[in-house]
């Protein structure tokens, strides 16, 4: 089942059901351009034998970064290396797509201002609250990006409408208080998600593809659930959108993602049962997928099109080529022992770079120094960024 094609309704063909979904692999200069490390990276992935990557937080402007690694694309950016990164992430037939992002009331405060729909003063969390101006002004800033993304050979690209960003803030009432147009009920709340993926598809045309990544659920009381994003759903499959990314949880602090808790399957396959029934758009579930039989179970069940893997391929780069093959069933995954809060996504963002860079793996009892690395990179990039780019 997983070496089956799968055909976009844009036209575009993906050779078979395995994705990388997107993680922010932490890889850009600081600058917001590409390394080579990032290109060696995507391109092993692709030679792994998946027919799609996603990269992470790929931001237009960079004033609402994620972090310091990632990638700013604009007039501005290093057009030679993101043209490199494109054909590396394209070997062996691949596709690869960039998530466009836009880290609003979560962006990373020393290289910003956060701002969100409304404004908070929360433990770990202050922004501000963006004007009307600011938000009429987003549908064409994430158009130029999906402009550019094509112009420079890109597959296609991904609006993140997930994890607490940008377009997810305004979806959840927990971020968004607004009174006007943009807030209130879910119609409101949903109205910059479908300004922006109108934009991006005229931007862009018919033929390129454009996929979104969506909360089933913000797993926080009060927050974005699934009966809304089922609504949300059903509200998306009347436009240009060719691929609907499933996922769940947010990085509010404090709050579990959705790839630390414990489990031994997929996360959001019973969503995606229920949300089969509100759109033709082809499905893509991520999170939780640990064996070949779970992924294999999720297509042959029709419960998705094509199943996203992230930490899987971070411990197993060419995992794709084996379960393909039907030569290996799972990845072999590290245990921590009572980490820290954020430990365990810098481990694996430092194991990220091992891959690129070619070398041994680490090993859960590299947790500590995994982390400080993760923080001093974090800490030089920032000061590259504000000399740079603030």
């Amino acid at each position: 089942m997983l070496s089956q094609p799968l055909s976009l309704p844009c036209g575009t063909t993906l050779k078979n059901r395995i994705a990388k979904s997107a993680m922010s692999d932490s890889l850009g200069d600081g600058a917001g351009n590409p390394t080579n490390d990032q290109i060696a990276l995507y391109e092993r992935w692709a030679k792994g034998g998946l027919a799609l990557s996603i990269i992470g937080e790929v931001q237009g402007t960079p004033h609402f970064a994620e972090k310091p690694g990632n990638l700013v694309l604009n007039n501005h950016s290093d057009r030679e290396q993101l043209v490199r990164l494109a054909n590396a992430g394209a070997t062996d037939n691949a596709q690869l797509w960039l998530q466009l992002g836009h880290a609003g009331a979560m962006a990373d405060a020393p290289i910003s201002k956060p701002k969100g729909p409304s404004a908070l003063d929360l433990p770990g969390l202050i922004c501000g609250g963006m004007s009307l101006d600011e938000i009429h002004a987003l549908p064409a800033e994430f158009a130029r990006t999906a402009r550019l993304a094509k112009q420079l050979g890109f597959g296609g690209v991904e609006l993140h409408a997930a994890h607490g960003f940008l377009l997810n803030q305004f979806l959840s009432p927990l971020f968004n208080k607004r009174d006007d147009d943009y807030g209130g009920s879910l119609q409101n709340r949903m109205r910059l998600l479908l300004e922006v993926i109108s934009a991006v598809r005229d931007a862009v045309g018919p033929e390129f593809p454009v996929g979104i990544k969506l909360n089933a659920t913000d797993q926080l009381v009060g927050g974005f659930a699934e009966d809304e994003a089922l609504d949300v759903v059903a509200a998306v499959d009347k436009t240009g959108v060719d691929l609907i990314d499933i996922s769940g949880g947010t990085y509010f602090p404090g709050a579990a993602s959705s790839s630390d808790r414990a489990g031994t399957g997929p996360y959001f396959l019973d969503f995606a049962g229920r949300a089969r029934a509100k759109t033709r758009i082809p499905l893509m579930v991520t999170g939780g997928f640990k064996t070949l039989a779970q992924a294999e179970s999720a297509i042959a069940d029709g419960m998705a099109d094509i199943v996203g893997l992230a930490r899987a391929l971070v411990v197993d780069p060419e995992l794709p080529s084996y379960w393909l093959s039907g030569q290996r069933s799972k990845p072999l995954f590290p245990r921590f022992q009572n980490p820290p809060e954020g430990g365990v996504t810098a481990w694996y963002t430092m194991q990220i770079t091992q891959n690129a860079k070619g070398e041994a793996a680490l090993a859960p009892e590299d947790l500590e120094t995994a982390i400080e690395a993760y923080e001093s990179r974090d800490e030089v990039r920032r000061r590259v960024w504000n000399s740079m780019l603030g």
